[in-house]
C-alpha cells in the first residue's frame, strides 16, 4: 500500500523536557491509524508537529508527499483537524461555521454549497444547520467539528481525542460516523486516544509512553504480545495457591487486588485441570481474552488511568502559539 505519512526520528523538546523522543512510523493511505497512550505521553504534540502547528526540534515528516517543514502550506491543504479542545464559534449557526471554514480554504461558491450540504448529511446535522452552536450537545458539537474538518476534501483527517468527555453512547455514535466517512470519503484517519475500546477501531495502533513508541501493530497483533488468555482466581490461601501454580504448571503469578492473575494459552481448556489439580479451595475464577489494557500493562508495568494532564498537556496552548509563529 501507498504511504501517506512518513515520520523519521521526530523529536520535540521544551527546554529540558523531551515531549516526543525520536519517533518513527508510517501511515498507509486509507487506514485508521491510532496513537494510544496516557495523558502527557506525547500524542497531541506529535499531531501538532505533523499538522505544522509546532516545529520539531529535530527529525522530520512527509505528509501526502509534502515536507512538514519545507512545505507547510501544502501540508495544511492536505489535512483536516479536529482539536482536543472545543474550537467552534458558538455564536454562529452550524452552517455559518462551515461557511466560514470553506471560505478560509477558498472553496468556489458552488462547490462550497454542495460540500456543506454533503458533510451535514454525513454527520446527520441537516435539520440543525440553522441553529446556534451554543445550543448543541457535546456530541453534536463534535460531529460538527468533524464535518468542518472534511469541508475542503482533505487527504488525512486528524482526530485528537475525538470523544474526550462524551458519554459512552455518544462515543459509539461518533465512531459510527467516523467509520461511515472513511468508507464514503476514502480518507486516511489519524487519531489519538487513551480509551482502550476506542483504539480497537484502528487498523494499526502505535502505543506511546513518555514520548516514545514502545509498540506498533494491529490490535490483535498487540494482544498476542501478552502471551495467552488471562485467568484470575481467588482462593482461601492465595500465597499457597501461587506457589502451587508456579511449581505444578511453571506459570508466573501476579497479585491483583486480592486475586491471583496469570497468562496461559487456551485458558478455557486449562481451567478444569486447574480446578482439579490445586489442593487449595478456589472461591472464584475468571477467564478472558487479553485486551489492549493488558498489553499496556505488560509493556509499561502500569495501567492507563484517566489522570490529570501531564506537563506536555499543560504546555499545549503554549505549543500551539509557538507553532503559528
Amino acid at each position: 500500500m501507498d504511504k501517506i505519512i512518513e515520520v523519521e526520528s521526530l523529536t520535540k523538546k521544551f527546554g529540558e523536557l523531551v515531549a516526543v523522543d525520536c519517533v518513527s512510523f508510517d501511515v498507509e493511505k486509507g487506514e485508521i491509524f491510532g496513537f494510544l497512550g496516557p495523558n502527557g505521553a506525547g500524542k497531541s504534540t506529535t499531531i501538532n508537529m505533523l499538522c505544522t502547528l509546532l516545529k520539531p526540534t529535530s527529525g522530520g515528516a512527509i505528509l501526502n508527499g509534502f515536507d512538514v517543514l519545507k512545505e507547510p502550506h501544502a501540508v495544511r491543504r492536505s489535512i483536516g483537524l479536529v482539536f482536543q479542545d472545543p474550537s467552534l464559534d458558538d455564536r454562529l449557526t452550524a452552517r455559518e461555521n462551515l461557511e466560514f471554514h470553506a471560505m478560509v480554504y477558498n472553496l468556489a461558491p458552488k462547490d462550497m454549497w454542495d460540500r456543506i450540504a454533503e458533510v451535514l448529511r454525513l454527520v446527520d446535522l441537516e435539520d440543525r444547520q440553522n441553529d446556534l452552536v451554543r445550543n448543541f450537545s457535546g456530541g453534536m458539537k463534535r460531529r460538527l467539528e468533524i464535518a468542518r474538518g472534511l469541508i475542503h476534501y482533505p487527504k488525512v483527517l486528524f482526530l485528537d481525542e475525538p470523544t474526550l468527555g462524551l458519554d459512552p453512547q455518544t462515543r459509539n455514535h461518533i465512531w459510527q460516523y467516523v467509520h461511515d466517512l472513511k468508507e464514503r470519503e476514502e480518507i486516511t484517519i489519524f487519531l489519538t486516544t487513551h480509551y482502550m475500546d476506542e483504539a480497537e477501531n484502528c487498523g494499526r495502533i502505535a502505543i506511546i509512553d513518555y514520548g516514545r513508541i514502545i509498540a506498533l501493530d494491529t490490535p490483535d497483533g498487540l494482544k498476542r504480545q501478552v502471551g495467552g488468555d488471562i485467568i484470575t482466581i481467588k482462593t482461601v490461601d492465595n500465597e499457597r495457591a501461587a506457589r502451587e501454580i508456579k511449581e505444578r504448571y511453571g506459570l508466573e503469578v501476579s497479585r491483583d487486588d486480592g486475586s491471583l492473575k496469570f497468562e496461559i494459552v487456551r485458558g478455557e481448556e486449562f481451567i478444569p485441570d486447574l480446578i482439579s489439580g490445586l489442593s487449595i479451595e478456589i472461591t472464584s475464577i475468571n477467564w478472558r481474552k487479553p485486551t489492549l489494557e493488558d498489553v499496556f500493562l505488560k509493556l509499561t508495568g502500569r495501567a492507563i488511568r484517566e489522570e490529570d494532564a501531564g506537563p506536555v498537556d499543560r504546555m499545549r496552548m503554549y505549543a500551539r502559539t509557538k507553532g503559528r509563529r
